[in-house]
């Protein structure tokens, strides 16, 4: 019954378009020829569509170039997913007749397209655009589809390398593993395992899914375990990201008593080797719709997700959400029609750099089904347009679920592909070139209070020097003191350490200079508590050479001592300047004075009273280095802070 009222509908279609047809003027002159289509028409109304096509096809043998009698035959055909007879009929209606119904043409780009014959859908889509003049609406149809064949023409014929290598018996097993998160240090890997169920549940599902965890030791992945409840339980939990540390995980719930919609975010974080209990992270970030694969960012309050809540493009489309300290959550704000299209958009992967996106879409250009895609984050907030990672990586099938680790170039995945454990299994390749994300180093240590020597619990933020931006933030545990951020290649940074009762650590990592050679930097910090003597290092307070007028880099660093002061409004502190060693000592005595004044200026402009403030040139007298060096020197040069009242 479908398939009849879908040629119905063609027939009616057919009526309205062709003028010949309105005056009942055949494309054949063939009288057999048109009673039998006449008489199939007729079964065709009668609900009879067997009999129908039969007599098309005895029309057609009478009269092979009756365009009316191939099209109705396509159409069935077409409705029986029977594409070579489909072809066959469509092509004698542009064969003998390339204008009487110029959506054939439309029909066999397409069909050729599905089947990977690029250089016939080029032909057939530019010959729709060429002879249609009726049909407007379905040319950007059209557009698309000789696009999606260029593309995928030009795809295959310059491939990209894809060596894909599976991770091996301790991560996959012969159930379904897949959706992977990495921490930045690639130390920790989470995924997903679907598995015989172990114990019954309500709903009768035969299989669970659950969380499995890994460690990379002495050059290989352990041994990889069900993580322990809270985090996993009876119910099935998937669709996970971690923090860049691993301390912080999202993931997705479905069908749960206190979600909000179908499928729901949740939230847990670790401290030491416990987890806590998940928690929904309700409205606005959860609604009636469908939230899913969350990602979150190095900036340590931006998450990114997917939904089919209102005021999208269409399916599934890319959201973002932004944690406000003492608001919570913002009202989630889509991606916008660079990223998200009409189809769906799934599968998001902000990488450890901040800036680079990778996920899956059917709705822009590529090779068909899901393909995997990567846009990176614009100066300005808007997204570059995605690049399609390319064939192989990407096929006429469905891609999702790609990350990359901190290096921008290491890929995992999961695929159903021969030589596997089991069904769906973990997989890592080397991404081209031209799609690869920023390396990123990081820096680890622990937090600890100077005098105690006990951990400490303290945030920590990275700022670019250049733009004045937070592009990474996390907190050190505070079980251990342990903590873990990322440094995206090629910045100038300011590295902040703050704890309440403390007085604040202060460093400078510029990568432009700066190299590390194990891809990671060594920081362990003792906080000294607030008392009368105890100094800091502005190590981010900036002044061209031989001038003490304040460069816009050191804005972060003296806004950080601005927190500080009106945190604790009974501090009193002396800014001292000092210097090295080249020059007069007489001219480096005056420059570290004006240098201390300066500072005192700009704190007084935030809104410090001037009465807290006093200032003092050092010189070269107080080095902490040696001078014989240009480190040490660095190091001499330099603005601290004293507590002189408390």
């Amino acid at each position: 019954m479908k398939g009849m009222k879908k040629i119905v509908t063609i027939i009616v279609l057919v009526l309205l378009s062709s003028l010949s047809l309105l005056a009942q003027n055949y494309t054949s002159s063939n009288n057999k020829a048109i009673k039998l289509f006449e008489k199939g028409e007729r079964a065709l109304y009668q609900g009879n569509s067997i009999d129908a096509i039969d007599l098309f096809e005895q029309a057609v043998a009478v009269d092979p170039q009756f365009a009316e009698a191939n099209l109705m035959l396509a159409e069935w055909w077409y409705d029986q997913k029977r594409v070579d007879l489909s072809k066959k009929y469509y092509s004698a209606v542009v064969e003998y007749h390339p204008t009487f119904f110029t959506q054939a043409w439309l029909q066999l780009g397409s069909l050729a397209l599905d089947e990977g014959s690029y250089d016939q859908a080029i032909n057939y889509y530019n010959q729709f655009l060429k002879l249609d003049t009726k049909h407007p609406d379905r040319h950007e149809e059209a557009q698309r589809g000789l696009q999606s064949a260029q593309f995928r023409k030009e795809a295959m014929q310059h491939p990209v390398p894809f060596d894909p290598h599976n991770m091996g018996p301790n991560i996959n097993s012969e159930n379904d593993e897949y959706l992977p998160a990495l921490t930045v240090d690639g130390q920790t890997l989470i995924f997903t395992r679907r598995s015989p169920r172990r114990t019954t549940t309500a709903n009768g599902l035969a299989e669970e899914e659950d969380f499995y965890i890994s460690h990379y030791t002495e050059g290989q992945w352990s041994q990889a375990e069900r993580m322990e409840e809270p985090v996993n339980s009876n119910d099935n939990e998937g669709a996970q990201c971690l923090s860049q540390d691993g301390r912080l995980m999202f993931f997705t719930a479905c069908g749960r008593p206190d979600g909000a919609g179908r499928c729901d975010l949740y939230m847990c974080s670790r401290k030491g080797e416990k987890w806590s209990k998940p928690r929904n992270m309700g409205p606005p970030v959860n609604s009636a719709a469908w939230e899913s694969q969350p990602s979150f960012s190095i900036d340590g309050h931006t998450l990114f997700f997917v939904s089919n809540r209102k005021g999208g493009y269409g399916g599934m489309d890319i959201w973002r959400t932004v944690f406000v300290e003492g608001k919570g959550w913002s009202v989630p704000e889509n991606l916008g029609p660079t990223i998200n299209t009409p189809g769906d958009e799934m599968s998001p992967f902000i990488h450890f750099d901040g800036r680079t996106l990778y996920f899956s879409s059917n709705g822009h250009i590529g090779m068909g089904g899901m393909d995997l895609y990567r846009s990176t984050l614009n100066d300005d907030g808007s997204w570059s347009r995605p690049l399609n990672l390319g064939y192989p990586i990407n096929t006429p099938g469905d891609e999702s679920n790609l990350i990359v680790a901190r290096d921008g170039r290491s890929a995992l995945f999961s695929s159903d592909r021969s030589g596997g454990y089991g069904k769906q299994d973990l997989y890592t390749f080397t991404l081209p070139e031209p799609v690869r994300a920023s390396s990123v180093d990081y820096v680890r240590g622990t937090i600890t209070d100077a005098e105690s020597h006990s951990p400490l619990y303290a945030g920590i933020t990275v700022i670019d020097l250049l733009t004045g931006q937070q592009v990474a933030s996390t907190n050190s545990d505070a079980t251990d003191g342990t903590y873990l951020v990322s440094l995206p290649e090629g910045g100038s940074y300011a590295f902040h350490v703050a704890s309440k009762g403390y007085l604040f650590y202060s460093d400078n990592y510029d990568l432009k200079h700066q190299q590390s050679t194990t891809g990671y930097f060594e920081n362990n910090i003792a906080l000294s508590p607030i008392a009368v003597g105890q100094r800091v290092a502005l190590r981010n307070v900036f002044f061209a050479t031989g001038q003490y007028t304040l460069l816009d880099e050191s804005k972060s660093e003296l806004d950080a001592v601005v927190t500080l002061l009106n945190n604790n409004p009974t501090l009193k502190v002396e800014l001292g300047g000092h210097t090295d060693n080249v020059g007069k000592e007489t001219d480096n005595q005056q420059l570290s004075e004006q240098r201390a004044r300066a500072v005192r200026d700009y704190l007084i402009v935030q809104g410090i009273d001037a009465s807290r403030l006093t200032y003092r040139g050092y010189g070269e007298s107080q080095p902490v280095a040696s001078n014989d060096t240009e480190e040490g020197r660095s190091l001499n040069r330099r603005t601290e802070f004293k507590i002189i009242d408390k």
